[in-house]
């Protein structure tokens, strides 16, 4: 296929374009280059990439950037929690306006997937601390990024019927190296900080999550792009595995080995209203998806990041969002 990703050059998409390219489509990727452009130096000469460098608020830019595709990767967006709460009017412009005016476009310029990038984030506290929730779970978004998410998600899936087949894949928590590499995902920032500074302050450790390593969550994009219509029309997917949910404690126990040296802090939180375990199964078992990293996997990559001195200056702003 024609495939668009928007934020093609952000940490999931340099990963998911050489992906995509692999399997054949021609991919177009839209990106305002917020972050730099070097993470597509390693696919740029490819013969079936092509950039177009722009913003998706810009309605302009939409139109060239959908013209002549068949699906699109809506990965663009403010990032996270502490990006969206430290400029409210731009993630709301960006995340949900630029989105649901995406999606209209591709609508009414007759293109036939949408695959929309969401978050785990969405499901917010669980009522009971000792369940999961899965795709049929009630939204309960407690911060902005979430609630933007939740807005395009319902937007998009109460288009079932048009012409345009809709899939929503929630990401777990990613971790992991990209070519656009983060520290300030917990797994990557906690490895980081326990293998550099030696030191970590840890703040609410008893609070669940799920979490995913990046080339999982590109591998689940192509294969929602690769099924047939029929399995992905309409459909909301969990990304990442069931006995991935770790609490923050148990990441820090996961790394300690491999740093004996450092020393963990606790500091008692509860007000962080975010505490969730996600269930995986129907991405499984509907399109086969199993992950193929684990966190321990996850923590030794940054690990040995850390050791061969890959990366020069671990505090440059480009690094985190």
């Amino acid at each position: 296929m024609n495939v668009l990703v928007t934020g093609g050059a952000g940490y999931i998409g340099s990963i998911l374009v050489p992906l995509l390219l692999e399997r054949g489509h021609h991919v177009r990727v839209l990106d305002s280059l917020l972050h730099g452009g070097q993470s597509m130096l390693g696919f740029w000469s490819h013969p079936e990439f092509e950039f177009l460098k722009g913003d998706v608020r810009d309605s302009a830019t939409r139109v060239a950037a959908i013209d002549g595709m068949e699906a699109v990767v809506h990965l663009a967006a403010i990032v996270g929690d502490p990006a969206c709460a430290r400029d409210p009017e731009t993630a709301a412009a960006v995340n949900r306006e630029a989105s649901l005016a995406l999606i209209e476009a591709c609508q009414a310029a007759g293109l036939h997937r949408f695959i929309f990038a969401s978050t785990c984030s969405n499901y917010g506290r669980m009522e009971d601390p000792t369940s999961y929730v899965d795709e049929t779970s009630t939204l309960s978004p407690v911060s902005l990024y979430a609630e933007t998410k939740v807005a395009v998600e319902q937007f998009l899936l109460d288009m079932q019927g048009a012409s345009l087949v809709p899939t929503v894949v929630r990401f777990a928590t990613v971790y992991g190296v990209s070519p656009r590499m983060r520290f300030d995902l917990t797994v990557n920032e906690f490895a980081l900080e326990l293998a550099t500074a030696k030191k970590l302050d840890v703040f609410g450790e008893q609070f669940w999550r799920p979490y995913v390593h990046v080339r999982d969550t590109a591998r689940a994009v192509a294969m929602v792009l690769d099924a047939p219509d029929a399995k992905v029309n309409g459909e909301v997917f969990n990304v990442g595995d069931s006995a991935e949910n770790y609490q923050k404690k148990q990441l820090v126990d996961l790394i300690m080995p491999l740093v004996p040296d450092a020393t963990v802090e606790y500091v008692s939180r509860n007000e962080d209203p975010r505490d969730y375990r996600v269930a995986f199964e129907k991405i499984q078992q509907q399109l086969g998806f199993d992950v193929s990293r684990t966190v321990p996997d996850g923590i030794q990559e940054v690990i040995d990041l850390v050791r061969e001195e890959l990366i020069s200056d671990y505090s440059d702003p480009r690094f985190r969002n």
